[in-house]
């Protein structure tokens, strides 16, 4: 009897000795994370790295409602409706914005059964099932909405981070629940918060948005204003690039836009978001848009006396944001079949002095490289979207590589900016500086060029 009592005493102890091992195994510091949370008061589901934090309201049409980098937070969350759920019955048509990121159908309108009217239905408000595919090493994350009958769609999302990087991943799919054919474009729909981070009352007058001109547009001056002043003092075209200056004026953008990329920069903070997007030459777009630019704010209109006036500028009414918009090219599907679009986000630091975005990372003050006595002296400022090291290689007349020179390391959380002189061993004509990740793998070059100066002593 004593001896069956402390069997049982020794073994509770082992097992209690382990699970608390258990428990107490740290999780790798790399890895990635999902657990539940409460969001603003909504039942939520927070998925995580070292660099970033996403964080889902599955309720609320599976939006995304926030994301993280590096402590600061890019999206707009509404607050009139924080921690609130309205269904598509009470909302009898109205469109309910919580605000975060979403897909949602193209082309809009009440024109006919081939135009999304924008309200709220179970496509756009309907709770979404949750579910983890994967975590750890990677975290995937799958968002399944209801069957929406208006539009004959059902959405589901995959939404992905790794553990060695910032980089984000969304994988739209798009499914025909009819009998029948339907034809739609997928919208990736993103709302920036554009308050200002000191004073909410505040708009943030510092907010840039990006996009490159299609040097073939078919729109005047390279993109189209569909709603909203033409002559809207946000605008403006330099060095190819259509460039938003966000001012509280309503406004909607559209561009024709071919290279697959947007950026969106917070000059206060330096901080910025790629999102990027695979772009289909000779493809369908809704009306040619494949990039769209929507201002929130007070709009100018026409009372019943013909008298024009400013809207709202009450913030609960017109709160700060802007929407960036990806669009997929128009997709017939026939009964059962889906469509897919995959979307990258790459949250980094860059100034408005953007010039372009690479696959390694946005440029600012473009790569100089300069010969001085013999040295090497290469500057420039970038944002990253991987840990890594920069390197440069060197070429001589022939084009031939004569050299490799480990530069400095970077971090997707930290501006770069490059101040660096090097001794070549041969003469160099051309300079490429490459982004090597953590893993050894080239994402690409941050700028190639010509080595300006005179050559000396050789």
């Amino acid at each position: 009897m004593k001896l069956t009592t402390v069997r049982c005493i020794l073994a509770f102890a082992l097992v209690v000795s382990l699970a608390s091992a258990q428990q107490s195994t740290p999780t790798p510091s790399s890895a990635c994370q999902i657990h539940a949370v409460v969001f603003e008061g909504w039942q939520a589901q927070e998925v995580a790295n070292k660099w970033v934090k996403l964080t889902f309201v599955p309720q609320l049409g599976g939006r995304l409602m926030q994301v993280s980098f590096n402590g600061h937070s890019y999206l707009f969350v509404n607050q009139v409706y924080k921690g609130k759920y309205i269904s598509p019955t009470e909302a009898a048509g109205r469109w309910i914005n919580y605000g975060g990121d979403k897909i949602w159908p193209l082309p809009e309108g009440n024109d006919d059964e081939q135009h999304w009217t924008g309200a709220s239905t179970p496509l756009d408000d309907g709770a979404y099932a949750f579910s983890v595919l994967s975590q750890n090493n990677r975290c995937t994350v799958r968002l399944e909405g209801p069957p929406d009958p208006p539009t004959g769609l059902q959405y589901t999302r995959e939404i992905s981070i790794g553990s060695d990087s910032p980089e984000i991943f969304f994988h739209a799919i798009t499914r025909n629940i009819t009998g029948h054919s339907i034809a739609w474009s997928v919208q990736s729909v993103s709302q920036y918060d554009l308050s200002d981070a000191s004073d909410p009352s505040q708009y943030n007058q510092d907010f840039w948005a990006f996009a490159p001109l299609n040097p073939r547009s078919s729109y005047l001056n390279g993109y189209h204003v569909r709603d909203g002043l033409a002559n809207d003092p946000s605008f403006s075209v330099k060095d190819g690039l259509f460039r938003l200056n966000w001012r509280y004026l309503e406004n909607e953008v559209w561009l024709d836009a071919t290279a697959g990329w947007i950026a969106l920069v917070d000059g206060a903070t330096h901080y910025a978001m790629v999102e990027k997007t695979r772009y289909i030459e000779s493809a369908d777009y809704p009306d040619k848009a494949s990039v769209i630019f929507y201002k929130n704010g007070p709009a100018v209109q026409l009372n019943a006396q013909g008298m024009p006036y400013l809207t709202s500028k009450n913030l609960k009414e017109t709160p700060y944001y802007m929407e960036a918009e990806l669009n997929s090219p128009m997709a017939v599907l026939t009964p059962g079949e889906t469509y897919t679009m995959d979307t990258y986000w790459f949250p980094s630091r860059m100034s408005p002095d953007l010039k372009t975005v690479s696959e390694a990372g946005l440029v600012g003050r473009p790569l100089v490289a300069k010969n001085s006595a013999g040295k090497l002296e290469l500057s420039g400022s970038f944002g990253v979207f991987f840990p890594g090291m920069l390197k440069a290689y060197l070429y001589d007349h022939g084009g031939v590589e004569t050299e490799e020179v480990s530069l400095q390391s970077v971090q997707p959380q930290d501006p770069v900016q490059l101040s660096q002189t090097i001794t070549p061993t041969k003469n160099v004509t051309r300079v490429s500086v490459h982004l090597i990740d953590s893993s050894g793998l080239d994402r690409g070059a941050l700028g190639e060029v010509v080595v300006t100066g005179r050559e000396e002593g050789r």
